[in-house]
């Protein structure tokens, strides 16, 4: 995908995260944007997209898309470091809670502990 540059914001990073459900990356997406970015030289914006063996139909947007424009490398580089740490977070509590992925995990321990709480 071509993307114009933005002169006063020269370095940019893309980075795709491919989810099990267009719901998870929905979720993801909506608790990550609440945040917004503290530096007015980084610009970060979010969508969901399909994934190009898919059709592009909403419902198969499994992938959580995160865009990033900033005045440096170093700010862009302390900009997505925050992202991580808060997209770690996000992933955890997706991770412990959510019943799409206890499901997706695939793990004895897991599928027992959400046979349980049926």
């Amino acid at each position: 995908m071509a993307q114009t540059l933005d002169p006063k914001l020269p370095c940019s990073l893309t980075i795709d995260l491919p989810l099990p459900t267009a719901r998870l990356a929905t979720i993801a997406l909506r608790a990550l944007s609440v945040d917004a970015e503290l530096s007015p030289l980084v610009r970060r914006s979010f969508s969901t997209i399909a994934s190009s063996t898919s059709t592009s139909s909403p419902e198969e947007a499994n992938i959580l898309r995160t865009q990033y424009k900033a005045t440096t490398n170093r700010m862009l580089r302390v900009a997505v470091n925050g992202f991580m740490e808060s997209l770690s977070v996000v992933l955890g509590t997706m991770q412990e809670l959510d019943v799409d992925v206890l499901g997706m995990e695939g793990g004895k321990d897991e599928q027992e502990s959400a046979e349980i709480y049926k």
